[in-house]
């Protein structure tokens, strides 16, 4: 990004007038219409600075973050005990992972079974609920036309035997 009379540097300290410039001591009115006071040398001469130093100290301090996170990878790795101490980190890491995963995934199975299961037998129930009534209803209709025909039956034989 070009650093231009306006730019603000993170931190406390701002370059440049702008709109918020404070008049006093400036030997002008202070009004922020846009037209901006005339700049003193030491004015440009600090501008100058400063943007030097940002110029060298930006791609300074991306080196040395750089160099930090490299160096917290390297570091577990230099040494062979540190290596497998790093190493038996990591096969603790996997292995509570995996029980973690394990405990999951038997849980998530008992509770699938035991819905089938409870599903299952909510299923027998109704069914059997149903045949229980069906067989009752084709008992009653049985008895039901039964007695319809030993009444007729009867009443036909009297007709018979009436007639005879």
């Amino acid at each position: 990004m070009p650093a231009n009379a306006n730019t603000k540097i993170t931190g406390s300290r701002t370059t440049g007038t702008g709109a918020a410039y404070s008049a006093t001591g400036t030997g002008t009115t202070g009004t922020p219409t846009g037209t901006r006071p005339a700049r003193r040398p030491a004015d440009a001469v600090t501008y100058v600075r400063q943007t030097a130093e940002r110029s060298v100290d930006v791609p300074v301090g991306a080196v040395l973050s750089v160099a930090d996170r490299v160096n917290e990878i390297v570091v577990p790795w230099t040494s062979p005990t540190k290596a497998e101490r790093e190493l038996r980190s990591f096969r603790t890491q996997v292995t509570r992972e995996f029980n973690k995963f394990e405990r999951r995934g038997t849980s998530a199975r008992r509770k699938a079974t035991r819905r089938v299961r409870t599903t299952r037998n909510r299923v027998r129930r109704d069914l059997n609920q149903r045949r229980r009534s069906v067989e009752r209803t084709l008992r009653q209709n049985r008895n039901d036309v039964e007695r319809r025909v030993r009444r007729a039956q009867s009443s036909v034989q009297k007709q018979i035997s009436a007639l005879v």
